[in-house]
């Protein structure tokens, strides 16, 4: 018989303090309704241990029936290249443009077509040149197009310098035949791979003293009794503390390694295949801020005009270190009243108290930003104070995003960061407990215990990573 991960009222409270499965109580949640000074009798010298916060605020969780999770992202609506030479002399009219950048995927061709008309910008630093041009012919072979410039005096440039190349439009006589070719979306192909997280409390049967009675009232008001065990509460938390924390530091198993060399288990010669968490997507296809923490308005800046450049999302949580709180805190100090009265609580619905409540303090620069503790960057028997791989806070995009869901072969709005977990029509995966031994109500096996076994098999899915930064 297995317990509920999350105990409801579906418990048995015994007319007898009888140890049962059916009457196991295993989250003090659940106890906190009925007997909320549990606690009162032990002085938690650490206070709250717990750092699963970040994925309860952020995330969201949904099911998933298959070892692979795959997701299509769209990609640009325009296309610009920045790696464009010439051939011609400054002060030519025409011109031939060699492509050094491809992005069209797989084709190895160039998205460029007779007619479009491109606007062509030296990229020298403090250079003024710039050409408009219409594009006369295109060699997708050579990955050159030819162009006739707008200007009479032609190129401003000379030849072989570097340029940025992108399309404003185009251009058509009276009477000339229509755009040839069309253009596709640039879609890319993401994919993540659960993994199975375990942990286990066992406890003797001669050590069973450690159980605790609660006398509880049901629905229908009969009164009966519940029991639980402290230090299984315990191994509770600590588990729920590696869901969340082996989601945000995953990283996937390089061929070659000495973790996808590890073989056991029913699936032989598979090995440890590992996980794309958090961080390791952000640094992989995010947005990284290096070199302490950003702590001027001109740093911050210079992060918005980086989001301007990707999806441009309107709210945003920044998940932050006591330091790097801190940090933004003197910034916003040092701005003028009129600043500070531009604060905005739009993801609370402009609700100053809601926002406040739950630990976050909105802002509003461009964009608005909404700033929260994380107790996992400060824990230091977790990521509080290390050197070597430091990090010292993630930003967020608050809201969805549509892509191309594999599974179910459509367009669905998707969580930008969201859990998906195993599960079946027979097996629930998200979060599966269930007691084991011949101690404690059990009776499965002839070990003279009590042992309370936890699973849980999922991955994380980070999507538009694009619009996310880690500050370093």
């Amino acid at each position: 018989m297995a317990v509920d991960a999350v105990p409801g009222f579906d418990l048995q409270p015994s007319s007898e303090q009888v140890l049962l499965q059916t009457n196991y109580i295993t989250n003090f949640d659940f106890l906190n309704q009925y007997l909320p000074d549990t606690y009162e009798k032990e002085f938690e010298r650490y206070g709250n241990r717990t750092v699963a916060s970040f994925l309860r605020m952020v995330g969201a969780e949904m099911p998933s029936n298959s070892d692979l999770i795959k997701w299509a992202e769209q990609g640009r609506l325009h296309t610009k290249y920045t790696d464009v030479t010439s051939a011609a002399a400054a002060g030519q009219t025409t011109a031939t443009l060699t492509i050094g950048d491809t992005l069209v995927p797989g084709s190895g061709s160039i998205a460029l077509r007779v007619g479009q008309t491109i606007m062509l910008s030296d990229s020298s630093i403090n250079s003024v040149n710039s050409n408009k041009g219409i594009i006369t012919a295109v060699d997708v072979a050579a990955g050159t197009v030819d162009v006739a410039y707008y200007e009479a005096a032609g190129q401003t440039m000379a030849a072989a310098v570097v340029c940025s190349l992108f399309i404003y439009g185009s251009e058509f006589q009276k009477g000339s035949i229509g755009m040839q070719g069309q253009l596709e979306a640039d879609d890319s192909i993401f994919s993540n791979s659960p993994i199975i997280i375990k942990d286990r409390y066992a406890v003797s049967g001669s050590d069973m003293a450690q159980i605790g009675w609660i006398e509880v009232t049901t629905e229908n008001g009969a009164t009966g009794f519940l029991w639980y065990m402290k230090s299984e509460h315990e191994t509770r938390l600590r588990f729920e503390d590696y869901l969340e924390t082996a989601m945000v530091e995953a990283v996937p198993a390089e061929g070659g390694s000495g973790a996808a060399a590890i073989v056991e288990g029913v699936a032989s010669g598979v090995g440890n295949k590992g996980s794309e968490g958090l961080f390791y997507v952000v640094e992989e296809r995010g947005n990284v801020w290096s070199g302490g923490n950003p702590t001027t308005l001109a740093d911050f800046d210079a992060i918005i005009q980086r989001l301007d450049k990707q999806g441009s999302i309107e709210e945003n949580v920044l998940f932050v270190n006591r330091e790097f709180g801190f940090d933004i805190d003197d910034m916003l100090a040092a701005q003028n009243a009129g600043y500070a009265g531009g604060t905005s609580f739009g993801l609370f619905d402009n609700d100053e108290e809601m926002a406040l409540n739950l630990g976050f303090s909105g802002f509003r620069r461009g964009y608005d930003f909404y700033k929260t503790d994380w107790k996992y960057l400060n824990d230091p028997t977790m990521r509080g104070d290390i050197v070597g791989g430091a990090i010292n806070g993630v930003l967020v995009p608050a809201g969805s995003t549509t892509v191309y869901d594999q599974v179910l072969g459509k367009n669905a709005k998707r969580p930008f960061l969201h859990v998906r977990y195993r599960a079946s029509e027979t097996e629930d995966r998200r979060y599966k407990t269930w007691i084991t031994g011949s101690a404690g109500g059990a009776a499965t096996s002839s070990l003279d215990a009590m042992e309370v076994n936890f699973l849980s098999e999922r991955a994380l899915c980070t999507l538009g990573a694009n619009n996310f930064f880690i500050f370093k």
